[in-house]
């Protein structure tokens, strides 16, 4: 009898018990459970086979993104493949190209005779807008156990292994959501019963209690109704997921935080999907966090401490340092990270938050500036701030360090220390120190009071810190490190100066340890013992200086830390106050130069919409100070239009009316309106008809006959500037990139050089590299984990510091006659000596709502539209915004005279900033666009994170909204909000906490349904961790869509213009082969699939666009020693000529150089060329095989035989 696939719901393998279960929806003809049987029984000999029959609820075996498309597989595949996809692990295997493997053999087989590799190759393709490949795969690494297994059990003759006897009930009946009187029941009933440490669960047990801190925390509503809950939790032992199906309870409204503690109640199972143990939890209660405590009546304080700022060695986050401190009651914690001071601004705030003054310092580098820098090894120093004098010197110390004694490190001279030292103070620091290396190397008595003498505190250690000295020979054994100390307590009495015990914290908790030597270990420190560098109690403080007796003990880790604390004010490292540069009458400028085009655009007086948006604006950028922003944007921009580069902006700023008055940005934030340029007529659209002027119908003046101007995106004013109009802004703006660095020039000859900085940024251990240093750790020390414990090391090794850098358009301003050192020391961005750039020190957001910051980023769009009108002679922003031609690129190809299949897309964007990548042209042939509009909304979808895929899109497809709904950026949930009668501070609110991907809190969700807003639109909220602004999407679609203009209206330029910007892997000596070479070269390089490199996809990239020009009848020549243009194509009817630099092996400087030769004299020689152009052989030999050297003698000699 044939077997019915549609009895199965899924196939489980226990691989420890040897068991294989399959789990059925209905009960099985004694014949169909013999097939079965002697199925698995031939595949995986040995196994105990057992049918259970039980309906799972829907969706139970897939979680996550990759198990919704699996789900999505077995639907399209049809009944009965589901059985065949249990255990299967969906995992991207290159950028096009993705694995399915499974657990058995046979699965692989029959899933490939339905056709599935090409069926889930549709659905990737769907769901990522680009072509992949699919290949299914045996996970060979299961089929082996599973093997070992089976012969382990032939062999041994096991009795087959049986499921365990369930142990007793727990008390009641397990019914979901039950509460009972001592409330903090999440799940289930209250716990009772002995906790399990994490780190013992290593099998399949039932009725396991735990408890833990919650890692991250996901839920999904099941098409039954039911949630699907999904939670890590670690002991810090070791960490396990945990799995609830939640029907109703506090656990289906409450969204657990991660650093919530929950106790857990339930069996532990091997999940096949994950492949691993979960905890499949039937009771779950909040819970109180397994800590440390700090029971002393008097608290110590610590006095040297490193963050995840001490480059590449500290890993203690400063918020857990200071909440730490804070549950401690330690009143004051003072950070101390190796040279810098990076993590002052995050520990002020901290500080501010829990309560706990924060004492300023760091553990720098002191060096005697008598001799060569790489002749001395620098001391270690401790050096601590007292107060506002101190700090100013300290800031001055750092910049000096970095900027004019940077060895290796930054290093303090000893002199300089002297000059500046009012206001701190020294400590001796750890072994590295001056002190204690004088100690090891024999010094006497004397020379090490002389030493001592120096500083305004002496420095102890637990001897653990030090054991490594015991270990490298440098002292015989603990007693030795014992007398050390007490030498140095003696010293300390005997000079009159306190001496301290300190931590040398490295990471808080003793069992983030591991975080540290994963980091040490991925940069080729050999493994070593782990100094137990973490943050101590009081008790365990007293406890490591017990040999010193009660009372000295009780002196060094108590009473001398609390007293130099005492000398220390609460200080703050950045002031409060914003210092924005000051340009005279700069408030009386703005508004006369707004009101001014304001009148000029609409009339005197103005519409009274235009009058009350302007004067909202006006009194609150004057009020908050930011009118000497707008001004100082207004000149650069200026500056640079009249050089002939136009600005675009980016951000928000083109929800500011008073900015596009200014001339800042093209954008227009008023809703969508009519204006006549010549009698000023004005008219407001108010009828939902449009969503942007530039989709309104063209009209004539009413009063004067004018074609009217179309304009207004209807764009809050709240975004830029926040409610209350009181946030810095933020205004960015896009330069050429050919024209960026005079933008700098002309913003220094403003403010004066010494007083503008580069804006400085600090890199951090992103997420995937610390995944790497974790999975070399874990591999090199033969370690398997569970998956919550890979992530938890992850996230211990996340965001540690690595080096600095500069933002790539970003300057700090100044005022004139304040010191930078006011707000921040200085730097060279990662510390390059070379460089002659000057960074803050400090990452420039902590700064940006205290200094003004000038975003002058280089881009290519603008460079682009210079090179277009310099062509053509179009001025950009003559080109209508609803040209219909333009427009019908973003749907169809047919403006561009060819056919789908002859260019490989169903749309023209190609080339089109925005809209030519793969992944955008799919949105496109999905939403054909027809509006200005609806492109807006298009660019918004494509820059958000969350908003498209799994969200808009879904909706879109069911029909459930319109394109025009859907979410697509920040201002339409304000705008949507407002429409719905929602209270303008929560509209306000709830699209702040969407953008930043905090969902909607539920006292705001209640709001929003009592207002109308529906469901769809609350729960696309809740999915978004990232949206785009509408004034920067409007911003970027103008010159995408004047760009396009010129695709259509003039082919040679636009192409002209792309290969001379966009197209560094422009290979001439390809492509001007023609089409027939063009299309063999995509095929090439489509083949190599993940092997691609980043070079072949950006090379793919510009073959794609030179398909469609030759399909266009453009034509390319061949390079011209004599008529190309270094470095930009140049264009003729029907023709480009390309570049000398176009041809790879040319470069171009070289370029470049063969063009100043030639403007001197026609070369004469190809002897002649090297000799005058100074090119080498390899660029000569590229010029020949490309034919340039042709009719050129070799020498300028004349032959006479």
């Amino acid at each position: 009898m044939a077997v019915d696939r549609e009895a199965i719901a899924r196939v489980e393998v226990f691989r420890r018990r040897g068991e294989c279960r399959i789990w059925l929806r209905r009960g099985l003809a004694p014949e169909e459970e013999l097939n079965w049987q002697t199925m698995l029984g031939e595949e995986f000999p040995g196994l105990d086979i057992r049918l259970e029959t039980l309906v799972p609820e829907e969706g139970e075996g897939y979680l996550g993104w990759e198990g919704e498309i699996l789900k999505e597989l077995a639907a399209r595949l049809g009944p009965g493949s589901r059985a065949w996809l249990a255990g299967a692990r969906l995992e991207r295997s290159g950028e096009n190209s993705w694995h399915l493997f499974l657990p058995g053999k046979l699965s692989v087989e029959v899933l490939r005779r339905l056709g599935c590799s090409a069926v889930l190759a549709g659905i990737l393709e769907e769901e990522l807008g680009q072509e992949v490949a699919v290949e299914i795969k045996t996970d060979e690494e299961y089929c082996r156990e599973l093997s070992r297994a089976s012969r382990e059990l032939q062999e041994e003759h096991l009795q087959k292994i049986c499921r365990p006897v369930e142990g007793p009930a727990p008390e009641g009946s397990p019914g979901e959501g039950a509460e009972d009187e001592d409330g903090g029941v999440l799940l289930g009933h209250r716990i009772r019963g002995p906790e399990r440490a994490l780190v013992d669960i290593q099998d399949e047990e039932r009725q396991v209690v735990v408890r833990g801190e919650v890692l991250n925390f996901s839920s999904r509503q099941l098409k039954s109704g039911r949630l699907l809950v999904t939670l890590d939790i670690t002991d810090r032992t070791d960490s396990i997921t945990v799995k609830a199906f939640v029907t109703e309870g506090p656990l289906r409204e409450k969204f657990l935080q991660p650093g919530q503690w929950v106790r857990v109640r339930g069996d532990v199972q091997y999940d096949l999907y994950s492949q691993e143990l979960v905890l499949l939890a039937r009771d779950m209660e909040t819970a109180e966090p397994l800590c440390r405590q700090d029971l002393e009546p008097v608290k110590r304080v610590e006095l040297h401490l490193h963050t995840k700022m001490s480059a590449m060695d500290g890993v203690a986050e400063v918020e857990e340092v200071v909440r730490c401190a804070a549950r401690w009651q330690h009143g004051a914690v003072a950070i101390t990270d190796h040279g810098v001071l990076q993590a002052f601004p995050v520990a002020a705030e901290a500080g501010r938050r829990y309560g706990v003054k924060i004492i300023y310092g760091l553990e720098g580098y002191l060096f005697d500036d008598d001799g060569s820098p790489d002749q001395q090894k620098p001391y270690h120093i401790v050096i601590l701030v007292k107060d506002r004098e101190g700090l100013l010197n300290l800031y001055r110390l750092v910049s000096a360090s970095h900027l004019q004694f940077f060895y290796r490190k930054p290093r303090i001279p000893r002199r300089l220390l002297q000059q500046h030292r009012q206001g701190l103070l020294l400590g001796t620091a750890c072994e590295a120190g001056e002190l204690i290396r004088s100690y090891l190397s024999g010094a006497d008595e004397e020379r090490l009071a002389e030493i001592a003498a120096f500083y305004d505190y002496l420095e102890i250690q637990p001897l653990a810190n030090n054991e490594f000295l015991i270990r490298e020979g440098k002292v015989p054994d603990r007693r030795a490190l014992e007398e050390m100390n007490r030498r140095i307590v003696a010293l300390g009495k005997k000079l009159g100066k306190p001496v301290v015990a300190t931590g040398d914290v490295h990471f808080v908790e003793p069992e983030d340890a591991i975080f540290r030597q994963i980091l040490l270990h991925g940069q080729g420190y050999e493994d070593e013992i782990q100094a137990p560098l973490y943050y101590r109690t009081t008790e365990e403080m007293l406890g490591e200086f017990a040999y010193l007796g009660e009372e000295t003990a009780r002196e060094v880790v108590i009473e001398n830390p609390r007293l130099l604390a005492s000398q220390v004010e609460d200080l703050k490292p950045i002031p409060d106050e914003f210092y924005p540069p000051e340009i005279p009458g700069a408030e009386e400028q703005l508004t006369e130069i707004v009101l001014r085009r304001a009148r000029e655009w609409y009339g005197d007086p103005l519409p009274p919409e235009v009058e009350a948006r302007l004067d909202k604006e006006l009194k609150a950028i004057i009020r908050h100070g930011f009118a000497v922003l707008y001004l100082i944007a207004h000149k650069l921009v200026k500056k640079s239009n009249e050089d002939g580069y136009l600005v675009g902006s980016r951000g928000s700023v083109g929800s500011s009316l008073v900015a596009t008055m200014a001339g800042i940005t093209e954008v227009n934030p008023l809703p969508p309106h009519y204006r006549c340029p010549s009698c000023r007529y004005t008219e407001f659209v108010r009828d939902g008809t449009a969503y942007c002027g530039a989709d309104l119908p063209d009209k004539g003046c009413p009063r004067c006959g004018e074609k009217l101007v179309k304009d207004g995106h209807d764009i809050p004013f709240e975004v830029f500037l926040g409610f209350k109009g009181d946030k810095v802004p933020d205004i960015d703006l896009n330069f050429s990139g050919e024209y960026q660095a005079q933008a700098h020039r002309y913003a220094e000859e403003m403010f004066g050089r010494d007083h503008v900085f580069r804006a400085g940024t600090i890199a951090t251990i992103a997420e995937r590299t610390a995944y790497g240093f974790v999975q070399k750790y874990l591999e090199e020390h033969n370690l398997k984990l569970r998956q919550a414990e890979v992530n938890r090391l992850v996230r211990g090794c996340t965001g540690v510091k690595r080096t600095t850098g500069q933002h790539p358009g970003g300057l700090m301003v100044v005022p004139r006659g304040t010191d930078i050192h006011l707000f921040t020391p200085l730097q060279h961005p990662a510390d390059d000596q070379s460089s002659t750039v000057i960074t803050t020190h400090f990452d420039y957001e902590a700064l940006s709502e205290r200094l003004v910051k000038l975003d002058l980023l280089g881009h290519d769009d603008p460079t682009v539209i210079k090179v277009l009108e310099d062509l053509t002679g179009v001025p950009a922003r003559e080109i209508p915004l609803d040209e219909m031609k333009t427009m019908s690129l973003f749907s169809s190809v047919e403006a561009l005279g060819v056919r789908p299949e002859d260019i490989g897309t169903q749309v023209g964007t190609l080339g089109i900033p925005e809209f030519g990548t793969r992944f955008v042209r799919q949105m496109l042939e999905e939403t054909r666009p027809r509006t200005f509009a609806e492109l807006v909304r298009i660019s918004g979808f494509s820059h958000g994170t969350d908003v498209w895929l799994n969200n808009a899109r879904d909706l879109i497809r069911s029909g459930t909204a319109r394109l025009s709904e859907a979410i697509s950026t920040r201002d339409d949930i304000m705008n949507y909000l407002l429409q719905r009668k929602v209270p303008p501070d929560v509209a306000f609110r709830v699209m702040e906490d969407v953008r930043k991907g905090k969902g909607v809190k539920k006292e705001y969700e209640d709001i929003l349904l009592s207002a109308g807003v529906p469901e769809w639109f609350i729960q696309s909220c809740k999915k978004i961790t990232y949206l785009f602004p509408k004034a920067h999407a409007v911003a970027y679609v103008m010159m995408a869509f004047r760009i396009a203009y010129y695709k259509v209206y003039h082919p040679e330029a636009f192409y002209a213009a792309f290969f001379s910007v966009r197209a560094e892997e422009f290979d001439a000596d390809i492509i001007c082969q023609g089409l027939e070479r063009v299309q063999e070269e995509i095929k090439a390089l489509e083949r190599k699939g993940n092997e691609a490199s980043a070079r072949d996809k950006n090379f793919l990239a510009i073959l794609e666009v030179a398909r469609e020009m030759f399909c266009r009848g453009i034509t390319l020549k061949r390079v011209d020693l004599a008529r190309s243009h270094a470095v930009r194509f140049l264009t003729a009817p029907g023709q480009l000529l390309p570049p000398l630099a176009s041809l790879a092996g040319v470069g171009r400087s070289a370029a470049e150089a063969i063009d100043r030769a030639r403007r001197e004299k026609p070369f004469t020689s190809v002897e002649d060329l090297q000799r005058r152009s100074r090119i080498n052989r390899s660029v000569l030999e590229v010029l020949e095989r490309h034919g340039c050297l042709a009719g050129l003698p070799a020498t300028d000699q004349l032959a006479l035989f």
